[in-house]
């Protein structure tokens, strides 16, 4: 017998490799177009969507986001240049009022520029002046200079410097009251410094406000007189001004504050037991 060898009943594999060309069935390149196909239905259906469900005001809304109007501005640096200068602002630069020119509102070059323009020099100057007089007015009643304030009612005064005005702070001291605890009363010195107050008054056109305050009880009482005591403790001051020669008309106002704004701790310090005369700035 004879004998087969082993490699004659192996079975024989042929590997064939598939080479592929690039560009075969135009590539990738559909599918990008076809997205971008798809994109723009997406597209055409929202802006029909939109057609359908906005209002005419909210489709004019829509119209102005993607095209913009540019708007014409009213103000100026007031600079010679093409635009106009300097930025409106600017630190150093003052705004001026020029109308602007369009070709619905055509106007002279130099106006529509803003060279006649805003100034605040009067502004600067009266708010400058207006500081110096109270600057005047918180000297002579604090001793500077010739002062007419008694020594006594001097121990009794703070005067300061605030957004609001001046403020002249006339307080109470341990053992010197500005008002009789029984009575009500003021103390003899207050009338006099309330006249003293009204002629230096005189000298300014601004308005004056008057608050009271008093200081917190150490117990809780029967019936609250705290708020109604501040009120009448202001009017009374009211009434010293108006007879030392202080015009009625200038009294913006007069408040009660009760021992709600203290100035010291603790809130049973006589010093919280105050009235404030406020010579208000006028407002530029």
């Amino acid at each position: 017998m004879t004998k087969t060898p082993d490699n004659a009943v192996r079975p024989i594999i042929i590997k064939r490799k598939k080479v592929i060309v690039a560009g075969g069935h135009h590539g990738g390149a559909w599918k990008v177009a076809y997205a971008d196909f798809v994109t723009a239905m997406m597209a055409f259906f929202m802006l029909m969507w939109l057609l359908n469900a906005t209002t005419e005001q909210q489709r004019k809304g829509l119209a102005d986001y993607f095209s913009p109007t540019v708007p014409v501005a009213r103000i100026s640096g007031g600079g010679d240049g093409a635009f106009g200068g300097d930025s409106p602002f600017s630190e150093t630069t003052t705004a001026q009022n020029g109308t602007g020119a369009t070709n619905l509102r055509p106007t002279a070059g130099r106006q529509s520029l803003g060279m006649n323009g805003t100034d605040h020099t009067e502004d600067r100057l009266a708010e400058a002046q207006e500081q110096a007089i109270a600057a005047a007015l918180e000297a002579a009643l604090s001793g500077g200079g010739d002062s007419s304030v008694s020594e006594l009612a001097l121990q009794h005064i703070n005067t300061r410097l605030s957004d609001e005005g001046l403020i002249i702070e006339i307080f109470s001291r341990p053992g010197a009251p500005l008002f009789d605890q029984e009575t009500g009363a003021p103390v003899y010195w207050l009338g006099d410094l309330a006249s003293v107050m009204a002629s230096l008054f005189s000298t300014v056109t601004n308005t004056v406000a008057i608050a009271g305050h008093v200081q917190a009880e150490p117990i809780v009482v029967a019936s609250e007189s705290r708020w109604q005591t501040s009120t009448d403790r202001a009017q009374m001051m009211r009434l010293l001004l108006e007879e030392g020669g202080l015009d009625p008309a200038r009294v913006a106002r007069v408040t009660g504050h009760a021992d709600r704004a203290p100035v010291t701790d603790p809130r049973m310090d006589p010093r919280n037991d105050r009235i404030e005369v406020i010579l208000l700035r006028n407002r530029v």
